[in-house]
């Protein structure tokens, strides 16, 4: 990992030399949503993006830059012009603000730090990353995805428990989330929410199931109590992360399949899950799963 940083490190000083004060662009574009943007700008994000996102990214915004052969996460392929993470419906364009959160936030788990860039710097990368995919965003007949709106919470922390407990029989349930990432709760609980006899429980439900991606390699849906969670830390995080879905894989929109309501419950239920982590509460949940399955012959 100090590996790592430091080849990131000199990546980054070597970027800062090497940085373009060409002009690329002359002449400026039209993106998604009517956003004109002067050729200036465009050579401002160039030069942003080379001193700062080319190492993992690289110089063509396929995701292959010289730092990314070590990287357990692959760097984001902007060729595609498909984001994951947005406030838009999954598979359709995220609008700047959605882009500038990323930059600031970054992604846990992953290589992609939280950017302290100026705004003229975010905005002029923005711009600049859109030019990997001139057919999907360049354009006045592109559009941007429509922002996905939830109710307020209406849980809050005075109904906290009755969100997880309701989220729970969601998750296992009717979402059925447990067929991607997996389940947390024993062969009998689950037969009394599925109507199924626990002696016939498929046992993959207590497996991560691996999912092909559109860029070509596989996903692995996290296991909420174990794995860190890129996009979401809060419960309001997870409640639009599970409403909008993630552009890319195969975690559809659940925004009008389930109820609002019922997104912020699982929501609930799933934070608490990975609040879990590195925690007694943890090993006594996997040993009462264990335990329930043994009763089975599972």
């Amino acid at each position: 990992m100090k590996n790592m940083a430091k080849l990131i490190s000199t990546l980054l000083i070597l970027g800062a030399f090497t940085s373009c004060s060409e002009s690329h662009f002359r002449e400026d574009k039209i993106f998604a949503g009517g956003k004109y943007v002067t050729a200036k700008t465009l050579n401002k994000g160039k030069q942003t993006y080379t001193e700062y996102c080319m190492p993992c990214h690289g110089v063509n915004g396929d995701g292959k830059g010289v730092a990314s052969k070590g990287m357990k996460v692959p760097p984001r392929d902007f060729t595609k012009g498909i984001f994951k993470f947005g406030h838009v419906l999954s598979g359709e364009l995220p609008h700047d603000e959605d882009l500038f959160e990323l930059l600031k936030k970054g992604l846990d788990g992953t290589a992609m730090l939280p950017w302290d860039l100026k705004p003229d710097q975010a905005n002029a990368v923005v711009q600049y990353i859109k030019t990997f995919a001139p057919k999907v965003w360049e354009g006045k007949d592109k559009e941007l995805g429509k922002h996905v709106e939830l109710i307020s919470d209406p849980y809050g922390l005075a109904h906290q428990s009755a969100a997880i407990a309701k989220g729970k029989a969601i998750y296992h349930g009717e979402a059925n989330c447990q067929s991607c990432h997996r389940a947390y709760i024993g062969v009998e609980a689950l037969g009394k929410i599925t109507e199924e006899n626990p002696r016939e429980v498929d046992m993959t439900v207590f497996q991560q199931k691996p999912q092909e991606t559109e860029w070509g390699f596989q996903n692995i849906p996290p296991d909420f109590t174990w794995d860190t969670v890129r996009s979401a830390r809060t419960v309001d995080d997870l409640a639009h992360r599970i409403a909008a879905g993630i552009g890319g894989t195969s975690m559809p929109a659940w925004k009008d399949t389930i109820t609002d309501d019922q997104i912020w419950a699982v929501s609930y239920y799933v934070k608490s899950l990975m609040d879990m982590k590195d925690t007694q509460l943890r090993k006594d949940l996997m040993n009462a799963i264990k335990a329930e399955n043994q009763k089975f012959g599972k």
